[in-house]
């Protein structure tokens, strides 16, 4: 069953050049179609401005489509009445998480989400002690968010959405503001949320090596979805990707690199382990 799902999508944004006072339509979305199954890890990887943060605004119904249609959870996001329910099972992780943070305490930070939509007190601080440990923060509860790193306080916004049980998480681009260290200790606890508590999850970002734990990616430019497949099958296309001015993970690379100077390597070598098996199958 299909958590998300949508056909045709468009969205248009007016964009005015002050100097001249000329308005032109910048099209985000042109034509977008996307599934998601309940519990999948879905990629969506693209250029600036192809599209993906539009698209992920969408999922949570910050934004509404021109045209096209969106169903979200069984739900038509483009009926009003269904926004709260929409919101409530599709939770938001921005890019920069003081922009989410707001308490002086991890745990009221974490409790800020539950409270607002009326959960018993009881049931928020089991939620709050839950989701804390879901990605490994339970040890800095009662810390201020202003003495952690950059990807503890990413890790805590994810707790704050946590909290809040959604069925679905949409990060869009969680660690680009981070450390290398802080963006494994991300995509660690997300990882951890999708295959142990079944979460569904959609990472967008541009960072090629984050996308080889998904299970499928989708790959945007200029407002379309222009590939789609499993990191495999998408990582083997080098060039194609190269046209869209992505790259593919340094692994992937030196693999590419190996079978055009002669030697029999696969196609779409996603990590260290695989090349080495590869290369030691050749002697």
């Amino acid at each position: 069953m299909n958590f998300i799902e949508a056909r045709k999508l468009v969205h248009e944004f007016i964009r005015r050049d002050e100097e001249d006072n000329v308005e032109s339509i910048l099209v985000a979305l042109d034509g977008v179609d996307l599934d998601v199954r309940q519990g999948e890890f879905v990629a969506i990887l693209g250029h600036n401005g192809s599209g993906k943060s539009t698209l992920a605004k969408h999922l949570n119904v910050l934004l509404t489509p021109e045209s096209g249609t969106l169903w979200v959870d069984g739900k038509d996001a483009q009926d009003a009445d269904n926004l709260w329910d929409i919101r409530q099972n599709t939770g938001m992780v921005f890019q920069n998480p003081d922009n989410q943070i707001i308490a002086s305490v991890v745990e009221e930070d974490v409790a800020f989400g539950p409270e607002n939509i009326g959960v018993p007190t009881q049931e928020i601080w089991k939620r709050v002690e839950k989701s804390l440990k879901s990605v490994g923060m339970i040890q800095y509860r009662e810390h201020s968010p202003n003495r952690l790193s950059g990807g503890q306080k990413q890790r805590v916004a994810i707790a704050g959405v946590m909290a809040m049980e959604p069925k679905c998480i949409v990060l869009d681009e969680p660690t680009a503001m981070l450390d290398p260290n802080g963006r494994k200790e991300v995509l660690d606890a997300v990882e951890q949320l999708n295959r142990e508590k079944g979460v569904t999850v959609i990472l967008i970002t541009h960072y090629m090596e984050e996308v080889t734990r998904a299970d499928r990616i989708y790959v945007m430019d200029n407002g379309k979805v222009v590939m789609q497949g499993t990191p495999r099958a998408i990582f083997s296309q080098v060039e194609t990707l190269k046209s869209y001015r992505l790259d593919v993970p340094q692994i992937t690379l030196l693999a590419y690199e190996l079978k055009k100077a002669g030697l029999p390597v696969p196609d779409g070598i996603l990590n260290r382990q695989e090349l080495v098996e590869a290369l030691c199958q050749l002697y």
